[in-house]
C-alpha cells in the first residue's frame, strides 16, 4: 500500500465531492486526531466547533474532554449520527459559504477539511469570524510534498487514491510553505505547528510486537519533526486571529 493512499481521515463531508463516508478515529499515539485532542485539552464547559465532523467520531471524544461541541457537517445522514454524540449539529456545505452559527467559539477545529474545498481561505476566514476574542483554531492538512509523493513524481506518477495525501476528493494541495501562507492570508498567527508522521499500523499491524511498533512510531515521529517538509504526512497547526492593525497599534 502506497503512503499516499494511507487513510488520513480527510472528510469530504464539509464540502468535498464524492460520497460521504464515515472515517475512523486514528488511535496511533502521533496521529493527527490524537494531536488535535491534545491541543484542544480540557474544555471545562467551553464551546468548540468541529468542522467537517462526519459522524461525530472526533466530536464525541471532545465532548468527553469537557467541550460543548457544535458539529458542522454536510451530509444529513452522518449529521444524524453526530447529533447523538455532541451538543449541536449544523448541516451545511461550505462550498456554499459559512452558515449562521451560534458562536462565538473558544476553539474551531478544521481537521483535514481545507483540502476538500475549492476556496479554503474564504471558508477559513468566514469560520474565524465566529471565534471568541482569545479563541484558537486547530487546522490540519496533508503534506503533498511528502517524500513518497516526490519519488512518485520523479517516476512520472501522480496517482489518486480513495484516501490519503492524493485522495481523489482533494481539490487543493498544501506544502509546509503554502500552508503557512494560506493561514497568514486568513489572518491566522501560527502559535504551534506539529508535523505528523504517516500512520504505520496499516503496514505493520500483526507484523511487529506492540513494543517494536511503538518504538518505530516514535522514530518515525522524530523524523517528521526533523524534516517536516519531506517526512511529515500531515501538519497540525494551533493558531489565533491576528488583531486588526488599529488594535495592534
Amino acid at each position: 500500500m502506497a503512503l499516499s493512499a494511507v487513510a488520513d481521515a480527510s472528510s469530504p463531508a464539509a464540502g468535498g465531492g464524492g460520497p460521504a463516508v464515515p472515517y475512523q478515529f486514528k488511535d496511533e499515539p502521533y496521529s493527527s486526531h490524537r494531536t488535535i485532542l491534545d491541543l484542544a485539552g480540557e474544555g471545562r464547559g467551553r464551546r468548540l466547533l468541529d468542522v467537517g465532523a462526519s459522524d461525530g467520531f472526533l466530536a464525541e471524544r471532545l465532548t468527553r474532554q469537557g467541550w460543548r461541541v457544535t458539529a458542522l457537517e454536510r451530509d444529513a445522514g452522518l449529521a444524524a449520527v453526530a447529533r447523538r454524540r455532541c451538543e449541536e449539529v449544523v448541516v451545511a456545505d461550505l462550498h456554499e459559504g459559512v452558515p449562521p452559527l451560534s458562536g462565538p467559539f473558544d476553539v474551531i477545529v478544521c481537521g483535514d477539511v481545507l483540502e476538500h474545498l475549492a476556496e479554503p481561505e474564504r471558508a477559513l476566514e468566514g469560520l474565524a469570524r465566529h471565534l471568541a476574542a482569545d479563541g484558537a483554531v486547530i487546522v490540519s492538512v496533508p503534506n503533498v510534498a511528502h517524500l513518497w509523493v516526490r519519488l512518485m513524481l520523479l517516476l512520472g506518477r501522480f496517482d489518486y487514491a480513495d484516501r490519503g495525501i492524493l485522495d481523489r476528493t482533494h481539490l487543493r494541495f498544501f506544502t509546509l510553505k503554502t500552508f503557512r501562507a494560506c493561514l497568514a492570508r486568513c489572518g491566522i498567527r501560527v502559535e504551534r505547528l506539529i508535523p505528523v508522521p504517516a500512520p504505520l499500523s496499516p503496514f505493520m499491524a500483526g507484523r511487529a510486537p506492540g513494543g517494536w511498533l511503538q518504538a518505530v512510531q516514535a522514530i518515525h515521529a522524530r523524523g517528521a519533526r526533523g524534516w517536516p517538509g519531506g517526512l511529515a504526512f500531515q501538519f497540525v497547526v494551533e493558531g489565533r486571529r491576528l488583531a486588526p492593525a488599529g488594535a495592534r497599534a
